[in-house]
């Protein structure tokens, strides 16, 4: 659970991730080392796991978003993560429950790229793709309630 204090902390950095030990305890009321410790304790407690970079796949050219859940094959389901694993547009993978298997986010270039994708895989599992048009919600954190 976090306090007040740590919710302050964790939604100044959700905001600037970049932000100065300096301007983040001004931003919350503390110290710099008061920051700092606290910093230290949620990295501990694994609340913060790391600090990153977010990069805009369309300024690397990839144009394409797509969406697809996947459900290997019988007897195939090692082999078949092993293949999601190596793609390098697979951006994410989550393992689900239900007729599929996986569902994998791949940024592209082209159709045509993402048709070389799944082909990579057609042999081993069974696709159903869908193409992002918009992403009203962006991956974000789930609520910082207090307590």
């Amino acid at each position: 659970m976090l306090n007040n204090l740590d919710r302050r902390i964790l939604e100044a950095l959700l905001d600037d991730g970049r932000m100065s030990l300096k301007e983040l305890a001004e931003q919350v009321g503390l110290s710099s080392p008061s920051v700092s410790e606290r910093l230290r304790r949620l990295e501990e407690r694994g609340v913060i796991r790391r600090y990153t970079v977010e990069v805009d796949p369309r300024a690397l050219g990839y144009s394409l978003q797509a969406v697809v859940r996947i459900r290997p094959l019988p007897g195939q389901l090692p082999s078949v993560q092993k293949l999601i694993e190596e793609i390098p547009e697979c951006a994410e993978c989550d393992k689900v429950t239900g007729e599929d298997c996986f569902v994998a986010r791949l940024f592209v270039r082209s159709i045509e790229q993402l048709d070389a994708i799944l082909d990579r895989i057609a042999d081993k599992a069974e696709t159903n793709t869908a193409i992002v048009k918009a992403q009203p919600i962006a991956r974000r954190p789930p609520p910082l309630a207090v307590g």
